[in-house]
């Protein structure tokens, strides 16, 4: 049986774009013009792997991904924005999603991501754990800040260093956790419980 996906998004040519794409690689596709429409419907659904646009009129992604949260839908949830940034990727990591993928993507990333998802056991990868102990401090210092939703700058003028240094820190970071992402960063510290004492 194919593997069964929703994508609600209030742009036509996206809802589109994304039903021929998952179409052709064997999901079974049902698309939503809003989150509204979406809520309404979800009940009388199984729970599917979902790409959640966050910029809606009526409810917005994250207000959907929320009431989601508080029924327990038991499947991956993506966010997609053309307007995505830091705040609002820790937000949604927080809330429940797996990912935040920012427009335009690439195909073969969206898809092989939904993939990934789809075969991985909530709600953490295994050999996660542990990762962060291999941070020097001020790099556990600069990823406090990016998991809190800091910019680079907020950060910087907190730690009382530079921007430039900051980045530094980050690029290093990621490529310590093997984070392609902000979102990526935010899942492996709320797997770790890092993100619980602070909230």
């Amino acid at each position: 049986m194919a593997d069964s996906i929703y994508i609600v998004d209030d742009d036509m040519a996206v809802r589109d774009a994304l039903s021929v794409l998952f179409g052709l690689e064997g999901f079974e596709v049902r698309a939503f013009a809003s989150g509204d429409q979406f809520l309404e419907e979800a009940a009388a659904l199984a729970p599917a792997c979902l790409l959640l646009d966050i910029r809606m009129p009526g409810r917005t992604g994250l207000e959907v991904l929320q009431a989601l949260k508080k029924a327990g839908y038991g499947a991956p949830i993506f966010m997609i924005s053309g307007h995505g940034d830091i705040p609002m990727a820790v937000q949604a990591i927080k809330d429940g999603a797996v990912d935040f993928i920012e427009k335009p993507f690439h195909a073969e990333t969206v898809v092989g991501s939904v993939r990934e998802a789809i075969a991985r056991t909530p709600p953490a990868e295994a050999g996660e754990t542990g990762r962060l102990a291999g941070l020097t401090q001020r790099e556990s210092e600069v990823l406090d800040k990016i998991a809190a939703g800091k910019s680079s700058k907020e950060a910087a003028r907190d730690l009382g260093v530079s921007p430039r240094t900051v980045e530094t820190h980050r690029a290093r970071i990621m490529a310590k956790l093997g984070a392609r992402n902000a979102a990526d960063l935010v899942r492996i510290v709320l797997a770790e419980g890092g993100m619980e004492e602070r909230n």
